[in-house]
């Protein structure tokens, strides 16, 4: 039971969380048993109130023994909502050329945007997909539907990994950050991910984000065009975040290991102690919470999205239903703190 003391801590600190002010989350991929599986255990864990958008027929063909009493059906078919949000999605989408035919054929036949389209008019809270869909498929109706957040420069994607038996972050929690979506950030994107995903840490962990800048150099060990985008960025997250413990480049070990950050970077107030990991490219974020996941047993909730409107999460299409759990869980409690 020791063994994931900090994993369960922190998934079953978000699910009481999530109970003590009950979100309502869709859950669109009515096609996937995993949506099922997972939707029983949030009602019957308390968590949010469920809806699952596809026809009756679909929900009875997929969902096999599990029992979702407690679930909202929305069948875009036959929802006397559909027509507002076939009209709010034509005035949204308008100057790109979209006619009400191509709008009603998007929702009726694409359950992604239909949940977005809920989110959007208030009708639920959050949105939780990507057991059977890509990133790009989940979050493009987002950016076009909610758009990004007042104050938010960039849409960034973050993990929450937990580290089971593990000394480093805070107790094993960390935020990975951009893992899921921008590519190859420039210093201004890559200062704009850490202070969306120190604010993310803040309010997901509860305690105080130090954030780490990666990079294969420390402190001007190694020269290269990529170390310099690393060291701007630095500069210009301190700049705007002057309170927010912020250093960089660091490597890895220098970041989270006491004695190689004293010994690498002296007297910084971040290396050695860092629970915020802002990777420099989506290739470095993407292969390392991958190899922290498998080799180290860690839980990785994610890729969560910051910076936009209104909570929308993605799954890995390798997820399990506890996994689903677990970020429906964490949507709500985002939900919580619109």
């Amino acid at each position: 039971m020791e063994r994931s003391l900090s994993v369960m801590g922190f998934i079953d600190e978000m699910k009481a969380k999530a109970r003590a002010n009950k979100k309502t989350i869709v859950l669109p991929e009515s096609e996937d048993e995993r949506t099922y599986k997972a939707a029983e255990a949030v009602l019957k864990e308390e968590i949010a109130n469920v809806v699952i958008v596809g026809s009756e027929e679909e929900v009875a063909k997929n969902k096999g023994s599990y029992d979702i009493s407690g679930a909202q059906i929305v069948d875009p078919a036959t929802s006397d909502k559909t027509e507002a949000y076939i009209a709010k999605l034509v005035e949204l989408r308008q100057k790109k050329g979209m006619t009400e035919e191509q709008a009603r054929e998007i929702l009726l036949t694409n359950y992604l945007y239909y949940g977005v389209m809920m989110v959007k008019m208030k009708d639920a809270d959050g949105m939780v997909s990507g057991a059977c869909h890509s990133t790009a498929d989940t979050l493009r109706p987002c950016l076009q539907i909610l758009k990004t957040k007042p104050g938010t420069k960039l849409v960034s994607a973050f993990f929450v990994m937990c580290v089971p038996d593990c000394e480093y972050g805070e107790n094993g929690v960390f935020v990975f950050a951009d893992c899921g979506l921008n590519q190859n950030p420039a210093p201004e994107e890559l200062a704009a991910i850490a202070e969306s995903s120190a604010e993310s840490f803040r309010m997901l962990v509860g305690a105080e984000p130090k954030v780490a800048f990666l990079s294969h150099s420390s402190k001007g060990s190694a020269k290269h065009a990529d170390v310099d985008k690393v060291t701007e960025a630095v500069k210009i997250a301190k700049e705007a975040n002057p309170d927010l413990m912020v250093d960089g480049e660091l490597q890895l070990d220098a970041a989270i290991v006491p004695s190689v950050g004293e010994s690498k970077a002296p007297g910084s107030p971040v290396a050695g102690h860092a629970n915020v990991l802002v990777f420099p490219d989506l290739d470095a974020g993407n292969i390392g919470y991958k190899l922290v996941q498998r080799l180290a047993k860690a839980e990785a909730y994610g890729p969560m999205t910051q910076g936009i409107a209104a909570p929308v999460n993605d799954l890995s299409r390798g997820c399990s239903a506890e996994d689903i759990v677990g970020v429906v869980a964490i949507t709500a409690v985002q939900a919580q703190n619109q």
